[in-house]
C-alpha cells in the first residue's frame, strides 16, 4: 500500500497526481526547482523538497537528487508525470533498486517502447502496421520526418522536404533531442502529409489490457499537440476496433502494467492506420479520456503499482470531451514569459472533475505567478464534457472567452478561431492542418464597432489611469483644456490613433458613449450597444511604453502604447537582431566579420525547451556578436549586428 508519493514532476501534472492522491488519503511530495519555488503545485504538496538550480538537467532530469529527495521525505512511492524522467527506464530501476513503489511500467516496456526504432521493429513483429524507414534516401522518399528517438512532445522532430537539408535537420534534431531528453538518437521515416494522429489509452494489470477507447490529437502545430479530443471524431467502426485491438496486443506483448498510450497515424484517404509510437506514461491529453469514461487515470496507476487488478477500471463511453492546450506565446508560436499578473479561468472544476457536463482547468499556474523560461510555455489546459461534440465545442468556446490572462500573451484567441473553423467544426483537421491555416488577425465574430470599442476602451484606461496617478490638480477632469484646439491622441502599435477629448462631465470620443470609465474598467455604448470591458494596465519600467490588457465580450487583446516621444536609449542600430524572448545562447554560428547571406543562422537561442534559430534578415557582413553560448538574454536584447554594404559604406 502507497502511503506517500513523491511526484517527480512539477507544475499542472503534479497537481493532477496530488488531487487523487487527496482522495485517496495519500500524502504528497513535490520536488522542485529554484524557479518553481512559489508555484501552487509546491504548496499543495504535503511536503516539498528543492532540487538546487532551474535548468531540467540540474534539476527535474538528476535521477540521482529525485532519489534522494524521496529518502530524506520518507516517500514510499514515485510517480513521474510525463515528460522530463516519466519514460526513462534507468530511472524506473532506480526507485526500484532504492526500495520505493514505482508508479509505472516496468522499466523492459519502458525501454521496449522509449527507443522508436526498436518499438516499430516490435509493433511489425506483432503484425502492427508501421511506416517503413528509407535505408538511403532518395527524392521519391520526400518528404521524411526526423524524429528523436528518446522523447516526444515535438521536440527533435523536422519535416525535410529537400534531400540538401536532410543532415542540417538530423543535426538540428539530435541537438534538441539531447537537450530535452539526454538522448541524441534520431531517425528518419516517410511523412504523410494529411494523416490524422488518432491514439488509444490502455490501462494494463497482470492479468491483460484494457483499451478505453480513442482520441484524436490531429491539430497540432511544430508536431506539438493544440487541441485534443475523445472519442476521435469520424472514424469507422470497424478502423476503430481495429486500432483497439492493435493497441492491446502490442501492450499484452511486451508485458506492459499500467496506463499507456498507443498512437497511430490514420490515414483518411485510404482508411488505413500505422503504427507511431507507444507513450509509456500519462499523457498530456488524458483528461478528454477521463471525462468520456469516469475513470481517473491516476487512481488506475495507483491500483496497479499497489498490485491490484483493473476491474476498478470499469468504464462506458459518454459523450464528448475536448481539451486545449493554453500556452504562453504569440501568433508566431514563439514562447513568452513574464509574470501572470491575472489568471482566471472560469471552470465548473478542476483535476477532480471526471464524466459531467461540465468545464474542466488543470492548471500549473494562479494569478501573481512567474512564467519562466527553462520548461515547457504551457498554463494550463482547459477542457469541456457534454452529450454531443458540437455542445462541447460551444461550450468550451464560450469559457475561453470568459477568461481573463494579463501579463504574458497566450494563444487564447488563436483556440477559439481554431475551435471555431469550419473544418475543425465538421471534424475534418489533420496533421498539416493547422500550419497550412492562415490565422486569421481578428476573431471570428468580429466587427468594426467591437474593435473600435477595444481600441477606445484601452485609451480611455490609459487616460483614467493618468488622471489617478497625478499628485496635483486631481479635481481637474482628465485633459480638460480652457480652450480646446484639437483632440488628444493615443496611438498603439498596429493601430490607427484613438482621438478623444476631456471635458467637464468626462470623456468624449466621436461615434462612442462614454458611460463609465477607471484604469481597470470601461463601459462604452457603440452602435446602440453597450459593452463591458475591464483591463489592466502594465509597464517593463517606469516611462516605458505601457501595455493594456483589454477584455471586451468578444475578444482581448494586448495593446501596446506607442509614445509620444522616443527614448533615445530604446533605439537600436539597423540590422540588430533582437532575442525573440528571453532564453540561452547554445550556439554562436557566425563571427564578426563573417559575410551571411539572407536566411544564414546566425545563433541558436534556446527558451521553454525548444531552440530557435536567429537568422540574417538579408545578405551582408556581421558586424557586431554581443554574446556567446551560455549567455541569459531578455526578449528584445540586441544579439548581433548584420551590416549590408550600402550600411558599411555610409559608415
Amino acid at each position: 500500500m502507497i502511503n506517500r508519493l513523491l511526484v517527480a514532476n512539477r507544475g499542472e501534472i503534479a497537481r493532477r497526481v496530488f488531487a487523487t492522491c487527496r482522495r485517496l488519503g495519500i500524502e504528497t511530495v513535490a520536488v522542485h526547482s529554484d524557479a518553481d519555488a512559489g508555484l501552487p503545485f509546491v504548496a499543495e504538496a504535503d511536503h516539498a523538497v528543492r532540487l538546487p538550480g532551474n535548468a531540467p538537467a540540474d534539476t527535474y532530469l538528476r535521477i540521482d537528487l529525485v532519489i534522494e529527495a524521496a529518502r530524506r521525505s520518507g516517500a514510499d512511492a514515485v510517480h513521474p508525470g510525463y515528460g522530463f524522467l516519466s519514460e526513462n527506464a534507468a530511472f524506473a530501476r532506480a526507485v526500484v533498486d532504492a526500495g520505493l513503489t514505482w508508479v509505472g511500467p516496468p522499466a523492459d516496456a519502458i525501454e521496449a517502447m522509449g527507443d522508436k526504432v526498436r518499438a516499430k521493429e516490435i509493433a511489425e513483429k506483432a503484425g502492427v502496421p508501421v511506416l517503413s524507414a528509407p535505408s538511403s534516401p532518395t527524392e521519391a522518399d520526400l518528404p521524411l520526418l526526423v524524429k528523436a528517438s528518446a522523447g516526444g512532445g515535438g521536440r527533435g522532430m523536422r519535416v525535410v522536404r529537400t534531400l540538401d537539408r536532410l543532415e542540417a535537420e538530423i543535426e538540428a534534431a539530435r541537438a534538441e533531442a539531447e537537450s530535452a531528453f539526454g538522448d541524441g538518437t534520431v531517425f528518419v521515416e516517410p511523412y504523410v502529409e494529411a494523416g490524422r494522429h488518432v491514439e488509444v489509452q490502455v490501462v494494463s494489470d497482470a492479468s491483460g489490457t484494457t483499451a478505453l477507447g480513442t482520441r484524436d490529437c490531429s491539430v497540432q502545430r511544430r508536431h506539438q499537440k493544440v487541441v485534443e479530443e475523445a472519442p476521435a471524431p469520424g472514424l469507422s467502426a470497424g478502423t476503430e476496433a481495429a486500432m483497439l485491438e492493435a493497441a492491446e496486443h502490442l501492450a499484452d506483448g511486451i508485458g506492459y502494467l499500467g496506463a499507456g498510450t498507443v498512437e497511430f497515424l490514420h490515414d483518411p484517404a485510404t482508411d488505413r492506420f500505422f503504427f507511431l509510437e507507444m507513450n509509456t506514461r500519462l499523457q498530456v491529453e488524458h483528461p478528454v479520456t477521463e471525462l468520456v469514461t469516469g475513470v481517473d487515470l491516476v487512481e488506475a496507476q495507483l491500483a496497479v503499482a499497489e498490485g491490484r487488478d483493473r476491474e476498478a477500471v470499469g468504464w462506458s463511453a459518454s459523450g464528448h470531451a475536448i481539451e486545449v492546450r493554453l500556452y504562453a506565446e504569440d501568433a508566431a508560436y514563439v514562447p513568452q514569459s513574464g509574470g501572470l499578473v491575472t489568471f482566471d479561468l472560469p471552470a465548473d472544476g478542476g483535476f477532480e472533475l471526471l464524466g459531467r457536463h461540465g468545464v474542466r482547468v488543470d492548471s500549473g499556474f494562479a494569478s501573481g505567478d512567474e512564467v519562466s523560461t527553462f520548461y515547457d510555455a504551457m498554463l494550463a489546459k482547459v477542457m469541456a464534457w457534454a452529450p454531443t461534440r458540437e455542445q462541447a465545442i460551444r461550450m468550451l468556446v464560450a469559457a475561453l472567452k470568459r477568461a481573463r490572462i494579463h501579463g504574458v500573451t497566450t494563444n487564447r484567441d488563436q483556440l477559439v478561431e481554431i475551435l471555431t473553423d469550419p473544418v475543425f467544426v465538421a471534424g475534418e483537421m489533420t496533421t498539416t492542418w493547422l500550419e497550412a491555416r492562415p490565422i486569421p488577425a481578428e476573431s471570428p465574430g468580429d466587427s468594426g464597432p467591437s474593435d473600435r470599442a477595444t481600441l477606445v476602451a484601452g485609451a480611455l484606461m490609459l487616460a483614467a489611469d493618468d488622471a489617478a496617478r497625478r499628485t496635483v490638480q486631481q479635481g481637474v477632469p482628465a485633459a480638460w483644456r480652457n480652450v480646446v484646439s484639437q483632440p488628444q491622441r493615443t496611438t498603439f502599435e498596429g493601430h490607427d490613433p484613438v482621438e478623444w477629448w476631456g471635458t467637464r462631465d468626462g470623456f468624449v470620443v466621436d461615434g462612442v458613449t462614454v458611460l463609465e470609465v477607471s484604469p481597470t474598467h470601461a463601459r462604452l455604448e457603440v452602435g446602440g450597444v453597450t459593452t463591458e470591458t475591464r483591463g489592466h494596465i502594465s509597464s517593463d519600467r517606469p516611462g516605458a511604453p505601457r501595455d493594456v490588457w483589454v477584455d471586451g465580450p468578444r475578444r482581448s487583446a494586448r495593446l501596446r502604447e506607442v509614445p509620444r516621444f522616443t527614448d533615445p536609449a530604446d533605439a537600436v542600430a539597423s540590422g540588430s537582431l533582437l532575442a525573440p524572448m528571453p532564453g540561452t545562447v547554445v550556439k554562436v554560428v557566425a563571427e564578426a566579420g563573417a559575410e551571411v547571406a539572407a536566411g544564414d543562422v546566425v545563433l541558436v537561442l534556446e527558451a521553454m525547451k525548444m531552440q530557435h534559430t536567429v537568422t540574417a534578415p538579408y545578405d551582408g557582413t556581421v558586424t557586431e556578436i554581443n554574446v556567446e553560448p551560455g549567455t541569459q538574454v531578455a526578449s528584445g536584447e540586441v544579439l548581433a549586428v548584420v551590416a549590408t554594404q550600402e550600411a558599411e559604406g555610409e559608415a
